[in-house]
């Protein structure tokens, strides 16, 4: 099979389906129906002769040719990006496209310097087009992992080998509960007696009490994968559970969340640039490696 346009474009629409976990999942990702994936997932499948997924009521699942094909589509997008990049930048000036993935809710914090980065690159050339992904945690690690993404901006408590892991800062999380929650008004010498009783909200990032150890009520009645998850089950009025300081910032203002304790009960994780150990060394992909620490440094 010779590879053409037209299949590079039913690879990346057949990665972005593998990555959203089926075809409904992946219509926000690529922003057309799921009747048009499907018959683009169809017209792949006919090319290659292979049946790549099985999908009905049962739900979506990869074959084991599925899983090849995945693999290696990867590579082929991976090194298609690549070839792109380095003619781009063979004269030497920053052209391409650059790609950040990063974690949800960061635009908040100043901090990570996203825009500021962007906005940088952008003055020092209008040859450049952006892309930024927001993913979960690990899925900006895959991210970089496969070449999908020059960098990622995120968290990792586990570090993937093959990535190099730069710290930015630290992302302070407080915990807080909702208006209407007992301990929102309720007076200070009875705040240790209420905690015992307050059911946390489990997070992504710290699924096990052990890993703070503040003697929580951890009871897995309450589960989010988002900080926006998490703040809606703060919001009832039902659970307490951690956020981002800068992120519950405005809910604080509106009186709708409070800290509890706040210099007691608090943890840090660090936000890091995560980058490619053999990522393509293009002009392009250096400078922007370099601004990130340069703004870093500037702070």
């Amino acid at each position: 099979m010779q590879i053409q346009d037209v299949d590079l474009k039913l690879l990346r629409i057949f990665v972005a389906i593998v990555e959203s976990g089926g075809l409904s999942a992946a219509e926000s990702r690529l922003n057309i129906g799921r009747s048009t994936i499907s018959s683009h997932l169809s017209d792949l499948e006919v090319r290659l002769g292979l049946t790549l997924c099985k999908r009905g009521r049962s739900g979506f699942e990869l074959t084991e040719p599925g899983r090849v094909t995945y693999q290696a589509s990867l590579e082929l997008l991976r090194q298609c990006e690549a070839f792109t990049t380095t003619v781009a930048s063979s004269k030497n000036n920053l052209t391409g496209r650059v790609t950040i993935a990063t974690v949800d809710n960061l635009v908040g914090d100043v901090r990570s310097r996203i825009a500021s980065t962007i906005a940088s690159l952008r003055e020092k050339s209008d040859s450049i087009t952006f892309e930024v992904n927001v993913c979960e945690a690990k899925e900006v690690e895959l991210s970089v992992v496969n070449g999908r993404s020059m960098v990622g901006i995120g968290v990792s408590r586990h570090h993937l080998r093959g990535l190099e892991y730069y710290p930015l800062y630290n992302e302070i999380n407080r915990l807080y509960c909702g208006a209407g929650h007992p301990l929102f008004d309720c007076e200070e010498h009875k705040v240790k007696s209420l905690l015992k009783h307050s059911e946390i909200v489990m997070s992504n990032y710290h699924r096990d009490k052990e890993s703070r150890n503040d003697g929580l009520n951890y009871k897995n009645s309450a589960i989010a994968y988002h900080d926006q998850g998490i703040a809606h089950l703060l919001l009832s009025g039902k659970f307490i559970g951690y956020l981002p300081e800068h992120y519950a910032l405005p809910l604080v203002e509106r009186n709708q969340l409070k800290a509890i304790l706040p210099e007691q009960y608090f943890y840090q994780i660090p936000v890091m640039l995560i980058t490619n150990k053999n990522g393509v060394s293009t002009p392009l992909a250096k400078e922007l490696i370099r601004e990130f620490k340069q703004r870093d440094l500037e702070n």
